[in-house]
């Protein structure tokens, strides 16, 4: 189970870049045009791929009764934490937002 750690970190890191992207789009200032893309693709992109997958995994330790014994609980909490924000950052995107 050291593969679903492996997946948890990079899902993570991913949520880190979610952050940096998310702030990239208030600053005005000029930044180098490589960062910018790099920290969109990983904070946009990859973040919807590994953050859910993560999760369903999480999911199917705790029916297993294991999610405790193979993970950092910080990491589990972290990980669920920013898929609840990105989750509502792409119903404000759309407008669905309920406030």
């Amino acid at each position: 189970m050291r593969f679903t750690l492996f997946l948890s970190r990079i899902a993570f890191i991913c949520n880190v870049f979610f952050l940096l992207a998310l702030l990239l789009r208030m600053i005005s200032t000029p930044v180098s045009p490589h960062l910018v893309s790099t920290v969109g693709i990983i904070g946009y992109g990859l973040v919807l791929l590994f953050n859910p997958l993560v999760n369903l995994i999480y999911l199917f330790l705790l029916l297993r009764g294991k999610l405790g014994q193979l993970q950092p609980r910080w990491l589990v909490f972290a990980n669920f934490i920013f898929l609840l924000l990105q989750l509502q950052y792409i119903l404000f995107l759309n407008g669905k937002l309920l406030t």
